[in-house]
């Protein structure tokens, strides 16, 4: 026997599944909104009668023969899975958080599959797609279809109007003052964000990189020296600088870094909240302030800049990529060699940095800078980025599924990656100093933080005008050997008193080629963080980060 299918006009469908995507997938929005709508209930009763006529209007637009089901079930589809990650972590889909996630690799994308993620699709994606693929939908003909769609959506987008009119004053300051607020409504957020980046790609999909600092040159000592200058510049993920024991928090994740004499900064803002945005911008002559994608992909950056010096310049990875930073120098994908050693499941723990490092130092011959990019703290499955032996601070969570944890055990765990790095970075400093026959200095600079629960928030990217400090405030460590100090002398008494200092992400680009000792007019040494310190002064001229010249 024929199981008759349910008939249902395409109006009535609209209206349920606008219900069912405001009120069913936008929990974190309600959440806030009750919060930011405070001693105004009946303002905020008032914008949810407008929103749900707003989204029936949208979905009585759409709701075309042939293009209701695909269309009904994309939204349902995209707003059940932003809302997992909105209620879950406390994640806003941006158009930089569509940016990560594209880039994202399948390593990495496997910790975020947790069975809580497969209820909450399941509950909220697939089951009313389900229904929706199932029943059969009665739409009118063409005529009296477009009167009957007019007569709802003009009168729900005019009252919808009213609403908004006579409470603006609450709406515009609400708004204004917790733009987060509708960063946070599904589906909307998600498709304007993906929107947004769909058209950033196809603008930016062809640009060619304009030269840059085509001057430069390298100070006569360092050029003529009969050691080789090395320099290893560390760029750390996830690192924030509240869990940095040298930064004075309250375990100490780094003792081994403690004992080794280094110079290190408490107060350094990141340039973003996410890798993709971050390392292109801090390598790039760019301050935040002026950065964006495409001027970074539109000049050459700072291993460019080294290279045109002569320095040697090279990238050993261990994270997702260098996002175009090193289209044209040597670089190395460590996870390809699948060492086992350091490797499972397509990702490896940071000391194959060091294993390839050591290689290396057979073969180098001149003035160098590589760049080793760790994949340091990088959440949710914090528990596989460091040996078992690194789990110093117990208990710790172990798994990426955060609801099966508290707290203090999600913090364990990043803070048993923290120490893990602190062993890193001493492993590098201990080969440096011994292979006395380099001229070698070390600096380490975290892309971004991390939440760690503060407030209800977890992982990064969150967009950096909503993003609490815990996002954005990094570590930065420096050391130099005797044979680098002997090159250029660095006071680091100096350097230690001006530890708490405030410094960004846009010094590093003129910090390094001051480091190498690289003269030319991209470099400014306003912003060489340790140009204060450094006896004689480099030679250079001073133009502006913000608008480079060749």
């Amino acid at each position: 026997m024929r199981i008759r299918r349910p008939r249902i006009g395409s109006v009535t469908l609209s209206i349920l599944t606008a219900a069912f995507l405001l009120f069913l997938t936008n929990w974190t929005f309600w959440r806030k909104a009750f919060l930011y709508f405070a001693g105004h209930e009946d303002h905020l009763a008032l914008m949810a009668i407008a929103l749900f006529l707003l989204f029936v209007a949208l979905m009585t637009t759409i709701s075309v023969k042939y293009a209701t089901k695909p269309l009904f079930i994309a939204f349902i589809l995209i707003s059940a899975s932003a809302s997992y990650y909105a209620d879950t972590f406390g994640i806003l889909i941006s158009r930089d958080m569509i940016q990560n996630v594209a880039l994202t690799s399948t390593s990495e994308a496997r910790h975020l599959v947790t069975p809580d993620l497969i209820r909450h699709l399941a509950l909220y994606g697939l089951l009313p797609s389900v229904l929706i693929c199932w029943v059969e939908i009665v739409h009118r003909r063409f005529p009296a279809k477009l009167l009957h769609n007019c007569l709802v959506i003009f009168p729900a987008l005019a009252i919808a109007a009213i609403i908004s009119l006579s409470t603006y004053s609450t709406l515009a300051s609400t708004f204004r003052e917790h733009r987060d607020l509708i960063g946070s409504l599904n589906p909307t957020a998600p498709v304007v964000a993906a929107v947004r980046y769909a058209s950033h790609e196809m603008r930016e999909r062809n640009v060619v990189a304009q030269p840059l600092g085509r001057d430069a040159r390298q100070g006569e000592r360092m050029a003529g020296s009969q050691k080789p200058v090395l320099t290893i510049l560390v760029i750390g993920e996830t690192a924030r600088a509240q869990n940095f024991g040298l930064n004075g928090y309250v375990k100490d994740t780094t003792p081994e870094l403690a004992a080794r004499n280094v110079a290190h900064f408490t107060d350094v803002s990141s340039c973003g909240t996410s890798t993709a945005v971050s390392v292109p911008c801090m390598f790039s002559v760019y301050p935040r302030s002026a950065y964006s994608e495409y001027k970074a992909l539109a000049t050459e950056n700072l291993t460019d800049v080294l290279g045109h010096a002569g320095v040697k310049v090279k990238w050993f990875d261990n994270d997702a990529g260098a996002y175009q930073v090193a289209d044209r120098i040597p670089y190395e994908f460590l996870p390809s060699t699948n060492d086992p050693r350091f490797c499972s499941g397509g990702e490896c723990q940071d000391e194959i940095l060091v294993e390839r490092l050591k290689r290396e130092l057979g073969e180098i011959k001149s003035n160098t800078v590589l760049v080793l990019h760790q994949i340091g703290s990088h959440g949710p499955a914090y528990h596989e980025r460091y040996p078992e032996s690194f789990e110093r601070f117990k208990p710790a969570c172990h798994t990426a599924q955060f609801a099966d944890c508290t707290r203090d055990e999600i913090v364990s765990a990043y803070d048993n990656t923290i120490a893990y790095t602190d062993h890193v970075l001493a492993e590098i400093i201990d080969l440096l100093h011994d292979h006395t026959e380099f001229a070698g200095s070390l600096l380490f600079l975290s892309d971004h933080g991390e939440s760690l629960g503060e407030n209800g928030l977890y992982l990064h990217g969150t967009p950096y005008f909503l993003a609490p400090k815990t996002q954005t405030q990094v570590p930065m460590v420096a050391w130099f050997s005797d044979g680098y100090q002997a090159l250029r002398p660095t006071d680091l008494a100096c350097l230690k008193a001006q530890k708490d200092a405030p410094l960004s992400q846009d010094n590093l680009f003129h910090t390094m080629l001051g480091m190498m000792d690289v003269s030319t007019n991209a470099y400014d040494k306003g912003l060489d963080a340790f140009a204060a310190c450094r006896d004689p002064a480099p030679s250079g001229g001073l133009a502006s980060a913000a608008e480079p010249r060749s």
